[in-house]
């Protein structure tokens, strides 16, 4: 294969710095992950919202027989986890790249992240038995605890959502995070529901019932959380990024003869990332072709971090020289 000759001006003409956005936005400004911007004090005080809350659902569900309060409090125990992971992702992804970590530790939130989903199909399982047992054979609830405990389940929710909105919302622990608190709130209007219907009509297995709209939406919150960090994890496209529409931006790149070992993945959430092997038919510069594939993905695309080996094409690759090379007169 023929070589680009000459001095390898890396990065020589062409900025890196991130000023790309989403695919097709032309140049708005996105970040990588959590990242040192992320202010994890919001993440602290939402924590502590619900732990302290967690205590006290726990202790009077327990207190008023109720199974659906302790599904919620089940639900918001992954709560707590994940804004707890969320906490410790922004301290770890502070921590620069080095030694083996050549990326740092910037796929911790998606590992806890999945950790999350995988104990809300737990719990909701665990649920989900019970209030099946129960339907069956229910049990007295003590329905003015589960609507005082309901109602403030809600204000409670709705404080640390509010608190949520503040923080950083590019990671996928605290979008993760985000989406348990907010269904919480569902499942705590389900209680507070049920808890009014039993103190009116008696009727117990209204708690079950809404037990079992909670799993639901634990269901739920767990399926999206592992759809999107698995996709992370084995190093899927990520959504908005079609490969094909890639492969077909660089081909159309004047000098640009082929591209092959096309890679598009997320090293984490919010941080795309781009390989791909370019071979560019002679004499076209190989670096300058490059430097333009690397601003047409920053813009058009949003990758800011591309990987491109650039070649000349090999005269075999190349049809129009090898025809030419090869042909032979016409017979008369």
């Amino acid at each position: 294969m023929t070589q680009c000759g000459g001095e390898h001006p890396e990065s020589a003409g062409l900025p890196r710095e991130p000023t790309a956005g989403q695919p097709g936005d032309g140049g708005a400004a996105h970040d990588h992950g959590i990242g040192p911007g992320a202010d994890g004090r919001y993440l602290a005080v939402a924590l502590a919202l619900i732990v302290a809350f967690l205590v006290f659902e726990v202790a009077l569900a327990f207190a008023g027989h109720s199974l659906a309060l302790l599904a919620d409090a089940g639900h918001m125990l992954t709560d707590a986890g994940a804004l707890a992971a969320s906490l410790l992702a922004v301290r770890l992804s502070r921590r620069p790249a080095a030694g083996v970590w050549t990326f740092g530790f910037k796929r911790a939130e998606v590992l806890s992240a999945q950790a999350n989903g995988i104990t809300l199909l737990v719990v909701s399982a665990l649920v989900a038995a019970e209030a099946v047992a129960r339907l069956l054979h229910p049990v007295a609830v003590h329905g003015g605890i589960v609507v005082v405990v309901a109602a403030v389940g809600v204000a409670v929710n709705l404080a640390a959502t509010w608190t949520l909105a503040k923080a950083n919302r590019g990671s996928v622990n605290v979008r993760g995070a985000v989406a348990h608190i907010v269904t919480d709130l569902y499942g705590f209007a389900g209680t507070l529901a049920a808890g009014i219907v039993i103190l009116l009509t008696g009727f117990n297995r209204a708690d079950s019932i809404a037990s079992l709209l909670v799993v639901g939406l634990m269901l739920y919150a767990a399926w999206k959380l592992l759809r999107e960090t698995g996709r992370i994890l084995l190093e899927a496209a990520p959504e908005g990024y079609a490969p094909d529409e890639i492969v077909a931006a660089i081909t159309s790149q004047p000098g640009v003869d082929s591209v092959h070992d096309v890679h598009v993945w997320l090293i984490t959430s919010g941080f795309p990332a781009l390989s791909a092997h370019v071979l560019v038919c002679p004499p076209a510069d190989c670096h300058q072709v490059r430097r333009e594939l690397e601003r047409l993905m920053a813009e058009r695309f949003g990758l800011d971090h591309t990987t491109l080996q650039v070649d000349h094409a090999p005269d075999e690759l190349l049809p129009n020289r090898a025809s030419t090379a090869t042909a032979s007169p016409a017979p008369r």
